[in-house]
């Protein structure tokens, strides 16, 4: 299989048919092999059964049926699990992506790269509720995992399949795929994409997910920088915090048997206690998520590292 397209569904009964239509011309003219696989995240429309009919005259589609609303993170993790094309492209349901813009993708992969996001350049969402707040979480989340994107939000992106195989997603970490593969070593392009109004429904998201981003960013650069060396990141804040007190603790002494202030009203003889004791705890939570990374990885062979590509030595 050449090419698999993923497109995540949830209440998008009035776009399916439009959407189906409009990809299957696109994919036709590429002449290569492909698959369509939708995922219903617990719609409560006729979703299901418009994909159920298409699926059942078309055998390049794949439905998968989610007992229940997951989320769009676990929707693009099943289609990832049952994805047998050697690029794999992820598409909204709602037709503000364009099926057009998808030969523009495979292009910039065949081009040598291993990632390639879509830009939504000339967005077409209101500006106060969305354009804005996705511009500055844009310029936060590239700043603070070193992988530069105009649209970490864009959904239309294209993976090449062992990069995108290699990468477990939970949570809300779909919009940050593109700083996990950096990760693995991918390489990560960009290319300008169309956008539309929203033709039907509503759109699921909106300010309201912004401490769900915020706490998913800090998920993203620990697991970026510490996954496999937690005691690095706790161990020195531990010294840090540790070194603070016993300085300030030493103060304290010198000037109890140098100068006779008494220390039994000093407000800083609790404060260099605690943070000594708050530097041991983060010392041993270091320890204990050593002890954590070393399980994970040895319990299900999980390595820390990914090989691109070998070379000789026979088979």
């Amino acid at each position: 299989m050449d090419i698999s397209v993923v497109i995540p569904v949830m209440d998008e009964e009035e776009s399916l048919e439009e959407l189906y239509s409009s990809l299957k011309g696109v994919l036709d003219k590429l002449g290569k092999s492909y698959e369509i696989i939708f995922i219903d995240d617990g719609s409560k429309d006729d979703s299901f059964k418009i994909l159920k009919n298409l699926a059942e005259k078309d055998r390049d589609v794949l439905v998968i049926r989610f007992r229940a609303n997951f989320g769009q993170t676990a929707a693009l993790s099943a289609g990832f699990k049952y994805a047998k094309g050697d690029i794999i492209v992820t598409l909204d349901a709602d037709l503000q992506n364009e099926p057009e813009d998808i030969p523009k993708l495979l292009e910039k992969i065949e081009g040598g790269y291993d990632v390639v996001s879509g830009w939504r350049k000339e967005r077409k969402d209101k500006l106060l509720t969305r354009r804005i707040p996705s511009f500055l979480a844009n310029k936060v989340i590239s700043r603070i995992t070193g992988v530069y994107l105009h649209d970490y939000g864009c959904t239309l992106k294209a993976y090449r399949r062992e990069i995108i195989k290699n990468i477990d997603l939970y949570g809300q970490m779909h919009r940050f795929i593109p700083a996990l593969a950096k990760w693995l070593g991918a390489s990560i392009g960009e290319v300008v994409v169309k956008h539309s109004k929203r033709k039907h429904g509503r759109s699921k998201y909106g300010l309201s997910r912004t401490i769900t981003v915020i706490l998913d960013l800090i998920t993203v650069r620990f697991l970026l920088s510490f996954s496999t060396k937690p005691i690095q990141i706790f161990g020195l804040l531990g010294i840090i915090s540790g070194a603070i007190g016993f300085v300030i603790g030493v103060l304290l002494v010198i000037q109890r048997q140098f100068f006779r202030i008494p220390l039994g009203n000093r407000p800083m003889l609790f404060l260099s206690v605690l943070l000594i004791f708050v530097g041991i705890q983060f010392i041993s939570m270091g320890l204990l998520g050593e002890m954590q990374a070393r399980t994970y990885h040895e319990s299900q062979n999980k390595p820390t590292y990914v090989v691109k590509e070998i070379i000789g030595g026979g088979e």
